[in-house]
């Protein structure tokens, strides 16, 4: 489903896997000597300013100037100016402009302003065309790349660009904030007579319009701080500073295109996808197939969306208003093949052949990237279905499920991924807020959040320990849930020798001069169960002599406490990936002559949104170490970062602390 996030925000933060080509482009383009516009000089006088030391560029003009004409064709300029401060803000001088056969690009200049020496121009014939989505089986999607010429440290360079296109929703974006810091940003807008906006603000504060003339007005924000990335933070795009608006047109030919509420939204993505379900002969013949020998709804749904997951490959074919509307259930079910409204659009066909309904459920596939005041269309990335489960079907596995007032208890389910059985979602969709294309328009809702223990790691160990210190022992991971879709996934891309790398890696983190034995994994490819991993390995020199002692660390695997806290002080919330539920169970068996001489205290903190218990014992001659972390939501708040904070420090104490073995007497 076409997204113009990418488009956006690429015009600010670059977009990745460029490297390569502007050594190319270099030399394909000669740049002439330029006398560059007005706005570019008066933005190259901006006085220097003080940033930070680790700022690369200062976006110092940014303009969007949109005019709208009564017949819904939309013209927009697009203009920026950077002060290039480090050789890392080189690639500001990648100028990446996105079109397709809707948004069309009229025109796109470049210009370098070097502290000394000559000014440069590079025009549209000096661009490169490529695609804009590698992963686009066909698309319309494209992009022309232009390289500024000598965008060095202490450089201004500049570009401009026009588009035009008649949209198939009003509605626009002006995103006035990104990784650099901003001096000045503005966005003009020329409306027909008779015409008018409705405008919303998003991680900003609402700033007034200045007149422009005759129903035309200029919105502009200055000195904003660059978005510093931070680990665990949340997505960049639900937090940069953006602006929406919505066009309300004159005349009644146009009024469908503009949307003012989610009902509307829904309802004009009903239109579009009004039809599309329709079961072609040969699909009922192969849903009765797949569904006669099955006696509950249930199994039937079971199978169902197993074969959409499974047998109808995900492939991208976008073009024009093909990239919103969802491709006819007939045409996807014989080439076996579609994108994530297509699969959603032919499991729904499958589903009505069985008598299940179901709806479209139109979400991002990251967090906070809809707010449910600002109703706009397009602001989404991905569509799954919403299931209505029929009376009398067992709800034991069906965790992934809403209360819907009319609609009764509806299943979310993604046929995209598929590693996710029915009953359970993906952890990036948890907690999301969704449009549901009900049978009275839309409506904002939010996906379940899936209790923690659906989403668990139990890992269990016997080990044998040394006089010298020599650890050896099994270790038998169970990944349970989301988690398990996300190691299945980094199997899956592995071979044998590559899967063996990665617990290498991972045992690497807590331990040294080790060796591993061939790991085995079960249920790989059984979706529906737990994937199982199994691996042996010895570590010569694990407990370390102290004197007569010997010390040992009982956590001897996995590290729940992380370190982004210290250092410099935050400036966003952490958020998690989903809820989980992660314990560990090991037997050490102690060295022939050894007894315990003191043991680490047992932990048992609760923050709320996350808790962590450990314990150890003495049975016998064999430690017995046990613990169980837990994150109960995925979002925490500036304002309870001290408390993660603290948390996170006294668990890194209880992973650290060690048992003091010493010779019996």
């Amino acid at each position: 489903m076409k997204n113009r996030w990418s488009y956006a925000l690429g015009r600010q933060s670059k977009l990745a896997g460029l490297a390569g080509l502007p050594l190319l482009l270099a030399v394909l383009a000669a740049p002439a000597l330029a006398d560059p516009p007005d706005w570019l000089r008066a933005a190259a006088q901006t006085p220097a300013g003080k940033y930070p030391e680790e700022t690369k560029a200062v976006l110092l003009y940014d303009e969007q100037i949109t005019t709208i004409k009564d017949d819904g064709e939309i013209t927009t300029v697009y203009r920026e100016a950077y002060r290039i401060l480090r050789p890392e803000g080189r690639d500001r001088g990648q100028v990446v402009v996105p079109f397709d056969n809707e948004t069309k690009l009229t025109s796109l200049k470049g210009w370098c302003l070097p502290a000394q020496g000559k000014e440069y121009e590079v025009k549209e014939k000096d661009a490169v065309e490529t695609s804009l989505f590698n992963d686009s089986f066909f698309s319309d999607d494209r992009q022309k790349l232009l390289i500024i010429p000598a965008a060095d440290p202490g450089n201004v360079i500049g570009y401009e660009y026009e588009q035009k296109q008649r949209p198939y929703v009003l509605e626009d974006r002006w995103i006035f904030q990104g990784t650099d810091p901003v001096h000045l940003s503005r966005f003009t807008l020329h409306l027909p007579k008779g015409w008018e906006y409705k405008a919303y603000w998003a991680n900003h504060p609402e700033v007034a319009p200045q007149a422009a003339g005759e129903n035309a007005w200029t919105w502009e924000v200055r000195d904003l701080p660059a978005l510093q990335p931070e680990y665990a933070m949340p997505p960049l795009r639900s937090l940069v500073g953006q602006f929406h608006i919505i066009y309300y047109p004159r005349s009644a030919e146009l009024a469908g295109k503009s949307l003012a509420s989610w009902a509307e939204v829904g309802r004009w993505y009903a239109r579009l996808a009004a039809g599309r379900r329709d079961a072609s002969p040969d699909e009922k013949q192969k849903v009765q197939a797949l569904t006669a020998s099955l006696a509950t709804p249930l199994e039937k749904m079971e199978v169902l969306a197993a074969y959409l997951q499974r047998q109808v490959r995900y492939v991208d074919v976008e073009v024009g208003i093909g990239g919103w509307q969802p491709h006819a259930a007939a045409d996807v079910f014989h080439n076996s093949y579609g994108d994530c409204k297509d699969k959603a659009t032919l499991l729904g066909s499958m589903l009505d052949v069985i008598g299940v309904n179901s709806y479209y459920l139109i979400l991002n596939d990251f967090h906070g990237g809809v707010e449910a005041g600002v109703p706009v269309a397009r602001g989404f990335d991905h569509v799954i279905l919403a299931i209505q489960v029929p009376p009398g079907v067992p709800s034991e596995t069906l965790h992934a499920t809403v209360k819907h007032p009319k609609l009764g208890t509806l299943l979310i389910f993604d046929p995209t991924n598929e590693r996710v059985p029915l009953g359970l979602i993906p952890e990036y969709e948890e907690g999301n807020s969704a449009l549901l294309v009900g049978p009275e328009g839309g409506e904002l809702i939010e996906l379940p959040l899936l209790p923690p223990a659906l989403n668990r790691l139990t890992r269990t160990a016997k080990f044998t320990l040394s006089p010298d210190g020599r650890l050896a022992g099994q270790v038998d991971e169970t990944f349970s849930g989301p988690i398990a879709s996300h190691y299945r996934a980094a199997f899956l891309r592995s071979n044998v020798a590559d899967r063996r790398k990665v617990i290498e890696n991972y045992l690497g983190g807590f331990l040294s001069g080790f060796s591993l034995q061939e790991p085995t994994v079960e249920n790989l490819e059984k979706y529906d169960q737990d994937l199982i991993i199994h691996y042996q390995f010895v570590s010569e020199h694990y407990a370390k002599p102290a004197g007569g002692l010997l010390l040992l660390r009982p956590r001897v695997l996995g590290q729940k406490a992380d370190d982004f806290f210290e250092g410099k002080e935050r400036k966003y919330p952490v958020q998690f990936e989903a809820p989980t539920l992660q314990t560990d169970d090991f037997l050490i068996a102690l060295p022939p002559g050894f007894t315990v001489d003191d043991l680490p205290t047992a932990a048992d903190l609760d923050a709320g949104f996350a808790s962590y218990k450990s314990q150890i014992q003495v049975q016998g001659s064999v430690l017995h170490y046990s613990r169980q972390y837990q994150i109960k939501d995925i979002l925490v708040p500036t304002e309870r970062l001290p408390k993660l904070k603290t948390f996170y420090r006294q668990v890194a104490g209880d992973e650290n602390a060690s048992a003091v073995l010493k010779r019996a007497e």
